[in-house]
Order: structure tokens, then sequence, then C-alpha cells
């Protein structure tokens, strides 16, 4: 095995100097630096992570905690935070809690005694004593949520344009009868941005009909089953606004298994751009939220937080998509 002895014979310069270079911890003429790192890949030396952290002081972690490793945006969420922790030298620590509180506890715990640098937490909600607790590690710590707490630095787009703008979209084919579908009744910060965009698109157009449903949920079962109980009610909209593609995908699914033909009864429009909207038929027109975008972008604001930027900090806002699949019918 190749020691960093070996390193420095072959590179004839001292131990010293070959830990300055890795560590890039002192200076170094250009080009001893890469005479050194030249033999470094020419042998294929590998520092010794917990030597290098108990001289740098660092461990180049970074601790990730999802809420659903199942649900598919997710992992290009995750895909974001690797590929550019990869870019700039850190490894990913992650870990799913499937929502629970004890669990999140559990791992922010062992995140700050693995000496991870920072934290990125993403799912659809976070208990405010997680949030606080994440914070008092005293680290940079980003979130992708639903619910926006103060003084958070997270990821975003903007719902309330968004929804907004396929309202209007909806309204510009010819739709005047348009509700839409929320998930909880205790409604996000974001749920709430979505059902104000809703409301603002309905009274900037004069139109009379407007209805919120609430599912109780975002899974597609919730859904589904909340379908079937306003099947009566569906002549009374000729399309539906919905907070999730999850939640659309288990409207449009309900409505077509009780005989209500979509787009051509009622067009369904959905949120986020999931991979399962393009596989269901007719594809869902959504809005797309740019997922790989959310994991690199945060994973940068992460690391420039770490090498002491307070710019970084707060919302960070990334542009959306209309994506116009098949699930609109034009009525004009």
């Amino acid at each position: 095995m190749i020691t960093i002895k070996d390193v420095a014979r072959l590179a004839e310069v001292s131990i010293s100097t070959v830990s300055r270079v890795i560590n890039d911890s002192k200076p170094v003429s250009p080009e001893v630096r890469k005479r050194v790192l030249k033999v470094i890949e020419e042998t294929g030396y590998k520092p010794n992570d917990v030597a290098r952290s108990l001289v740098t002081r660092r461990s180049y972690l970074i601790g990730v905690i999802v809420n659903n490793l199942a649900q598919s945006y997710v992992a290009d969420v995750v895909r974001g935070i690797e590929e550019i922790g990869k870019m700039y030298g850190y490894d990913i620590l992650l870990s799913s809690s499937y929502g629970s509180k004890e669990t999140q506890e559990k791992y922010l715990q062992l995140l700050d005694r693995k000496q991870a640098e920072g934290l990125f937490l993403v799912g659809n909600k976070f208990d405010e004593e997680i949030v606080q607790l994440a914070k008092s590690f005293n680290k940079p710590c980003v979130f992708f949520t639903r619910d926006v707490y103060e003084k958070m630095n997270y990821i975003t787009i903007d719902s309330k344009s968004a929804i907004y703008e396929v309202s209007q979209y909806l309204i510009e084919e010819g739709h005047k009868k348009i509700a839409y579908f929320s998930d909880y009744e205790n409604r996000t910060t974001v749920e709430n941005e979505k059902v104000e965009g809703y409301l603002k698109a309905i009274e900037d157009n004069e139109l009379e009909y407007s209805k919120v449903y609430v599912v109780g949920g975002n899974k597609h079962s919730q859904a589904y089953e909340l379908g079937k109980s306003i099947i009566n009610e569906a002549g009374d909209f000729t399309a539906a606004v919905c907070s999730t593609d999850e939640i659309a995908i288990g409207i449009l699914d309900s409505m077509i298994d009780n005989g209500i033909k979509v787009p051509d009864d009622v067009s369904v429009v959905g949120f986020g751009n999931i991979r399962e909207g393009k596989f269901v038929r007719p594809e869902i027109t959504t809005i797309g939220e740019p997922y790989y975008d959310v994991g690199a972008v945060g994973m940068r604001m992460l690391i420039k937080m770490i090498k002491g930027d307070k710019t970084q900090q707060g919302r960070m806002e990334l542009p959306f998509t209309i994506e116009k699949r098949k699930s609109v019918k034009k009525l004009i």
C-alpha cells in the first residue's frame, strides 16, 4: 500500500509538503504542487480520511435527511446533491426518516457525531422542533420543504405564480369553472401560496365559480377516494388544478374509473412533474419543479456557507415550467 512517505520520496519533497498539498492548508509553489499531484495520480495514493480530518479539522461530509426515499422526486434531488458534492470533494451521508420525528432526531444527532460540516433536509414538512434542533448544531443547514419557518435557508419555486400561471393557461383555453384540489386542511406555507395563486387567477378574470376541495393527504389512494365521493359534482367544473401530481393522478384515475372522461369532460392539471405523470393516460399537464437543480443549487449554497459566505442565506428561488401535455382540453 502506498503511503504519504512514498509520495514524499517519489516527489522529492518532505512529508509536510505532501500534507499541505493534500489539505490545501498552506501555500505551496505551483511547480511543487504539480509534482506532488502527479505522483499521487500515478501511484493511486489515497489520504487517510480520519488523519486528514484531524489535521484540517474538517470531515468533508454532508448529512442528508430525506422523509421518503421511495418518492421519485427525492432521487432527483439527491442526485443533484451528490454530483455537486463530488465536484467539490464532499461525501454524502444519506438517511431516510419516513416522516418520523424520532428518527429525524436520531439521524441529526448521528450526523453531528460524525462531524458532518453541513445538513440538507428534504421533505414535505418538518416539525419546528426538528428545524430548531438542526440549527442548534451551529452548522450550515439547507431545506427543501413545503413548510417554511423564519430564518430558514431553503430552496423553492414561486408556487403562487406557478398556480396562477397554470390557472391562467386553463382560462385562456376556455375554462371558466375551475376547481382546486388541496392536500391537507392544515396547510403548509407553500400550500397557502398555491391556494392564493388559484384564487387570484379566479379574481383577476372575474370568474363566478371557485371551489377548494381538501384531499386530506397527498397520496394517490386518498385523492382517488375523494374523486369517487364527488363524482356527482364533476359536472360543476370543467378543470381541476391539483396541489401535487400524486393528487392529480388519483383524481384522474378516479374520474376515468367512474365514467368521467379526461380531458373531454374534465381537464386535470398537477404540480411537480414527477416521472409517473408521463406514464398515465392521458399524460398529465403539470407545473415542472427542477428537482435536480434543487439538489445541485442547494448543495452549492451549503458549500458556500461552509466556506463562510453569509450572502448565501435565506430563500433561494428557482424557475418553474408549465409542461403542457394531454390532460387539458381546449374549449374555445
